[in-house]
């Protein structure tokens, strides 16, 4: 078990490509004592999104004619890497942190700090302020699925500029699925040729055990190339902000067996990418030859992206073509496995193998945990608190991930009156209500929660303005939890929300009114 302090980084691609997010990976701030100051004192005037951990107002106030270039921005060693302070007073402004990486973060609460600004003789006169801040938790993220439903490259760049605006560290790209394939992969054209397109979607929410589809009869589809990938790595490094792709495996690859049948169990049987949502039966062959395949196109994704962490998926993966396969049922039995579910953990193991040679950290859903997969292994706890506690226990770093509160494809109202979503009820104040820790951890477990991630799955979304509306402002309150925000009542946050949406305006982005 690796032990990291506030004030120790992720380690970083081997090969020095690009700067992952101020401990991308780190535990707990030890900066958590921290009392508030907000409630009163944050007065309408001072709108902050995530609220830092202590604010306090003063008398009096700082007149300047250009207060965004006259504040002092130093990096100090008094303070740790994840700190920093802001002080406004009638003699100025300074920015102080631990590190160039949280002096963004001072940079990014001081922006929001001067909409409170008013007009003066003179100027700007900014409300003198002291404001202590750090980050509760060092993986703050936010999951795009872009294989349901292609999102063009401008509105990823926009996604990682909300990002940013709420100080969040990580943008998790799902990158494949059976409903396509958006990675431009050299040794595998068909991928993209034929993986990254259907020829139509079903219409209508999909129901359990539905046989029978009516299609929009519209081709649906798009990839990123490679240089796309390397712009919003690019990007997203300016704004300290660290890119996951994911290759979800062995499951959930029918679009790359519909470029590449042989990959399947079923070789000779020809398939389409996927058109209805749902799980395939079809999944990877555990064939060495696919095995190979695995590890040529992680070989060329990790050239791609220079950061720490390579999510390969690993969630629900049928094993039903498994125990029937020949070649399967004797990979079990050279094997010496008892079930043809345990192929699984096997096959990742294998393929992993090409991130440990490159110094990169294997993610993955919790189902990873049910296939022994390696200790080192991060685990995103989507299927509830008790699937983090479960991890966390078996020794794993955990960012917590629960549908039941951070999945953005749910309901945000009355679904007779809301845009169709897959189902449940999550409004913008349970995600404000959001707990990360789960409960019945002991001080060692809960220090291997290392942080949470929201998720926006796009089954039900086709385009950037449907996912700006589930997405926004439930990002908002996520990002309160993420940080570790002091937990206010619900209309304070409110108070402040409702000024801060001119800031995701500003953005190009589309959000669900709060009225």
């Amino acid at each position: 078990m690796e032990s990291w302090s506030a004030d120790t980084r992720p380690p970083s691609h081997p090969k020095g490509a690009g700067r992952v997010a101020a401990a991308a990976l780190c535990r707990q701030s030890s900066f958590v004592s921290l009392s508030s100051s907000l409630g009163v004192r944050m007065s309408e005037q001072i709108a902050i999104v995530p609220a830092p951990r202590e604010l306090v107002t003063a008398d009096g106030q700082w007149v300047s004619a250009d207060p965004a270039g006259d504040a002092v921005r130093t990096v100090v060693e008094n303070l740790g890497d994840t700190e920093y302070r802001i002080d406004v007073t009638p003699d100025g402004a300074r920015l102080s942190a631990g590190s160039e990486e949280s002096l963004r973060y001072a940079e990014q609460t001081y922006k929001q700090l001067l909409d409170a600004a008013t007009e003066v003789e003179g100027g700007l006169a900014v409300p003198a302020v002291h404001i202590a801040d750090a980050p509760r938790f060092g993986w703050r993220g936010m999951m795009l699925d872009v294989s349901r439903h292609f999102m063009p490259k401008e509105f990823v760049l926009q996604v990682l500029d909300v990002i940013a605006l709420h100080r969040m560290n990580v943008l998790h790209l799902h990158l494949t699925d059976d409903q396509g394939w958006r990675v431009q992969i050299d040794a595998y054209p068909k991928l993209t040729e034929v993986g990254a397109w259907r020829p139509e979607t079903m219409v209508g929410k999909m129901s359990h055990g539905q046989t029978e589809f009516e299609y929009d009869g519209t081709r649906h589809g798009g990839f990123y190339t490679k240089d796309d990938l390397r712009e919003i790595v690019a990007y997203a490094d300016e704004r300290g902000i660290t890119v996951v792709p994911e290759i979800d495996l062995p499951g959930h690859m029918q679009a790359a067996i519909a470029a590449y049948p042989e990959l399947g169990n079923n070789p000779d049987q020809q398939l389409g990418v996927r058109q209805v949502w749902g799980i395939s039966e079809d999944v990877l062959n555990v064939n060495d030859q696919t095995v190979e395949f695995v590890k040529t196109v992680l070989r060329e994704v990790l050239d791609i992206f220079p950061g720490p962490y390579i999510h390969l998926g690993g969630d629900e993966c049928p094993d039903g073509q498994w125990r029937v396969s020949e070649a399967a049922q004797a990979r079990q039995a050279e094997l010496g496995l008892s079930d043809a579910g345990q192929l699984q953990g096997w096959f990742t193991e294998q393929v992993s193998s090409v991130l440990t040679e490159d110094g990169r950290r294997l993610v993955g859903w919790d189902e990873m945990v049910e296939t022994d997969c390696p200790k080192s292994a991060v685990i995103m706890a989507w299927r509830g608190p008790d699937r983090g506690e479960v991890a966390a226990k078996a020794g794993h770093d955990v960012v917590m991930a629960p549908n039941q509160s951070v999945y953005f494809d749910y309901y945000q109202g009355d679904p007779s009156t809301e845009p169709l979503a897959i189902g449940h009820f999550t409004p913008l104040e349970k995600v404000y209500d959001f707990e990360v820790i789960p409960p019945g951890l002991t001080a060692e477990e809960e220090a291997r929660i290392v942080g949470t991630q929201c998720q926006v799955w796009t089954e039900y979304m086709e385009g950037p303005e449907r996912v700006g509306y589930m997405l926004l402002p439930r990002l908002s309150a996520f990002a309160e939890r993420a940080w570790g925000s002091p937990k206010t009542s619900y209309d304070e946050f409110l108070g402040r929300l409702r000024p801060h949406l001119a800031r995701v305006e500003a953005l190009g982005l589309t959000y669900r009114p709060l009225d």
